[in-house]
This record gives structure tokens, sequence and C-alpha cells, in this order.
């Protein structure tokens, strides 16, 4: 077991995760030992914040030369937008950051949701530009992916959603700017269609789950039938308890290339070091050492 244990000088730098609750997160743990075997003289600190203290931290920020940055959580993502300086292009589109970083006084916002995502199914040896991707489900998660995706040169996305909610009004807000600027062809279906969500499946490289459906250590609920899925395809699920949902398991039996979501969780964290401090996370010691 590699040890863990923090050490703290006059000169340690500091990045936190904002937001409430945060005391239940694993992000602490996670880059406070990837700070310790990068060498980085740096913590990562929790503080549970209502949306109406943003204003009174980030000014706080910008005094500080020594904090660098931070991860925020529900509710700040989106509250925290217009306090910031700027933002990248992902955030830009989703309205919703989750790593500011801190520079200089200059606050900078970022997605890396959708960048942790899309890294992790390239790990897989699966190709992105160009592919057929299925999208199930459009919340915060989904977004991220869905953003994420076209920018990186995914060329259909059809999503499926339920209709009349926020995951529906997420992908419609979405869809024509992300079209405009990369010319993604996205279409919007109901959940409920069962009809063309095996039509597009068929015709799909990358099937994605990006809703809570199969989530819990005892769930065998699927949001895709096992018999519309196609051997040589990849499923991605985001869920990450269980680390092999049911929908992965009909995948692997299938012959798919099967993907879990504790990737997309440790590679959103990599992202979020590398714009902090410019490091590559060993993500296979954070998986090994954390999470296995």
């Amino acid at each position: 077991m590699v040890e863990k244990s923090v050490s703290i000088s006059g000169s340690t730098h500091m990045v936190c995760l904002l937001g409430k609750p945060t005391h239940h997160s694993l992000s602490p743990a996670t880059h406070n030992l990837s700070f310790a075997q990068a060498g980085i003289d740096a913590v990562y600190l929790c503080f549970d914040i209502e949306n109406d203290n943003l204003p009174e931290a980030l000014a706080t920020m910008r005094a500080l030369d020594t904090w660098d940055g931070a991860n925020l959580t529900m509710p700040a993502k989106q509250a925290v937008v217009p306090l910031l300086d700027e933002l990248d292009e992902a955030a830009q589109l989703m309205g919703a950051v989750n790593v500011v970083s801190c520079r200089n006084g200059i606050l900078k916002g970022y997605n890396t949701d959708g960048v942790g995502f899309m890294e992790n199914v390239r790990k897989h040896g699966v190709k992105d530009k160009g592919a057929h991707m299925v999208l199930i489900g459009c919340g915060g998660a989904g977004s991220a992916i869905l953003v994420q995706a076209a920018l990186d040169g995914v060329s259909t996305i059809d999503v499926f959603v339920r209709l009349g909610g926020g995951s529906e009004d997420n992908a419609r807000r979405l869809a024509n700017p992300l079209h405009d600027r990369t010319g993604c062809s996205i279409a919007i279906h109901s959940l409920a269609d069962v009809q063309t969500l095996q039509s597009c499946v068929a015709q799909a490289d990358i099937l994605v789950n990006s809703s809570s459906v199969g989530m819990g250590e005892a769930s065998t609920e699927t949001p895709v039938p096992a018999d519309f899925l196609q051997s040589g395809m990849a499923v991605a699920d985001v869920v990450y308890f269980p680390r092999e949902t049911q929908l992965l398991k009909d995948a692997r039996v299938c012959g798919c290339t099967t993907i879990g979501g504790l990737g997309m969780l440790i590679e959103q964290a990599a992202a979020g070091e590398k714009i902090w401090y410019g490091i590559e996370m060993d993500t296979d010691l954070i998986e090994r050492e954390l999470y296995r």
C-alpha cells in the first residue's frame, strides 16, 4: 500500500471542493495521493458552502497566492459561472463549471466531466472521431458527455430522454449550438420509443448510459434490453456502483467493449490536475490504491 500521508509546510498550496454537501467526496483521497506521488506541495480539502457565499470565497481565492483553484459540485456548478473571468469552450456551452483555476488573480472555469468520459473511452481503444453514439439521458453527466463528444469529433449522436423533463430541456438547448460549432448531427428521441431505440443502437458504434438506471448493489435494471446490443460495439456506463452494472454485464456477454463509470471519475480528476499544475496523474495508481 502506498503511503498517503500529507505533509504541510509554510509554502503548501491548496485546491478544494466547493459546494454542498462535500464531506462524502472521494476527491481528497484521490488528489492528495496523486499530489504526494507527483511531488506537488499542495493539499486538497473540502468546504461546504452555500451559493450566496461563493462571491466571498472566490474573492479570497483571488487574494491568496497559494490557493490555486477548486472543484465545484452541485449546487455551485451553475452559480459560479457569472463570478469567473474566463470559461473554456465546454463550460461556455454547458453553462456549468466543475474546475476553476486561479492564476495571478484570474479565475477560469472549465468543465472536465465530458473530458474525463471521452478520455476513458479512448483508453479502452474505442475510436471516437466519426463515430455514431447513442446517449441515454441528458442530465448533468449526459450534458457534459454530449458536449465533449461533439467537440471531440463524434459525428452523430442520438439522445434518448424522458420527454417533458430537464433532460429534454438540456438536450434541446445544446443540440443546435453544438451542431453549429462542430457539425455533429444530434437527434432527440423519447426513451419510450423502443423501436427507434433498437434501430439507433443497431447502427451505433458507442452506446452510453448517463442515467442512474442500474445504480445500486443489487440492481438488475438496464436502460437498454440485452437483445438490442451488437457484438463489437462499445458500451459505456457512468454508474460506478456497482462496478459492473447489468447493462455492462449484458454487453460483456454479447461481446462488446465495456467501459465502467469509475474511469470517468478518475480521468476528470486527472484533467483537473493538468489544469492546476500541468501534471499527468498516475491513474493506474489511483485506481489500484483507492478503488479496488
